[in-house]
């Protein structure tokens, strides 16, 4: 499905099914032996969406050739790790006393509802109205409750979110713990940076950001990449990223953070698996990928 200026999405079709497939992931992650996560929202809100490849992945009744990228608990390893470098980026920020907290592109991200927030908590997610009333109501009713303060944002990014975010009672006086997980590839390079202006704008000093990026996305169009897409397309996958993202030269963002104000530290995903005491691996697919890098950043003060 070919993106445009103005498409739009449900949980089961273009990019809002990339939501529900790293949701999956999650599942994996919390199922799998090395137990990296605990997301126990995960597989329910999978199964409520109902795309069924997603259901029968995190049910165990897809039958996936063995080994490689077809391991199930590889598959988690590497949602595993990423949802852990974010759960620490949200967890160290409120630990220093950061009580604003903002998740863009929430989908069915659950941080609000399984992270230990201290009191006086306050989380947004932003997110299109029919992907936040859709969790919001499958949580209802499997009877979760937020563990902070949850206030939603419904609205398209492309919108005036700003506006809508303060209408929710954010206070860009304050400072704001953000994430951009999963989303910058979804932008063209102008949204880009104006996402990353944007936030500036609103962040008080002290402000901390991360976000996930690949340095250049031809990877989407590699051998291996392709190879892949066709293998899990022929499993029953219907989810293409390569159609979804937008190409292009972009700034590069810890250049783009830095010259904004911000103190930016990055790490690669090779890293963060030694973290968790796993192996990235040296497969093709994975060696595509190794240039993936998990970003944070803290706004600094005026000078003095």
């Amino acid at each position: 499905m070919t993106r445009t200026d103005s498409d739009s999405w449900d949980l089961a079709s273009s990019v809002g099914a990339t939501a529900t497939m790293v949701a999956a992931q999650r599942a994996l992650a919390t199922a799998g032996p090395d137990k990296l996560i605990d997301d126990p929202f995960a597989a329910p809100l999978v199964r409520a969406v109902g795309i069924d490849f997603f259901t029968r992945l995190v049910d165990g009744e897809i039958d996936f050739p063995e080994g490689g990228e077809f391991d199930p608990v590889r598959m988690g390893h590497g949602m595993g790790v990423r949802t852990r470098f974010f759960d620490e980026h949200f967890l160290s920020a409120v630990r220093s006393g950061i009580r604003q907290v903002v998740i863009l592109a929430s989908g069915l991200d659950s941080r609000a509802y399984r992270l230990p927030w201290p009191a006086g908590t306050v989380v947004y997610e932003v997110d299109l109205p029919e992907v936040i009333d859709f969790k919001t109501a499958t949580l209802r009713d499997l009877g979760a409750e937020p563990t902070a303060q949850r206030r939603t944002v419904a609205i398209d990014l492309r919108d005036d979110w700003p506006a809508a975010l303060r209408a929710a009672g954010f206070d860009p006086q304050e400072p704001t713990v953000w994430s951009a997980e999963g989303l910058l590839i979804y932008l063209q390079p102008d949204a880009q940076d104006a996402l990353f202006d944007t936030i500036g704008s609103l962040s008080a000093p002290g402000s901390r950001v991360a976000c996930d990026y690949i340095g250049d996305t031809s990877v989407f169009a590699s051998p291996a990449w392709r190879e892949h897409a066709e293998k899990m397309a022929a499993l029953g996958l219907a989810v293409e990223i390569g159609d979804l993202i937008y190409h292009g030269e972009r700034n590069h963002i810890v250049e783009y953070l830095t010259a904004a104000g911000w103190a930016v530290t990055g790490r690669r995903v090779r890293e963060l698996y030694t973290d968790c005491g796993l192996d990235y691996g040296d497969d093709e697919l994975a060696v595509t990928f190794d240039d993936m890098t998990y970003l944070s950043a803290v706004l600094a003060g005026p000078a003095a």
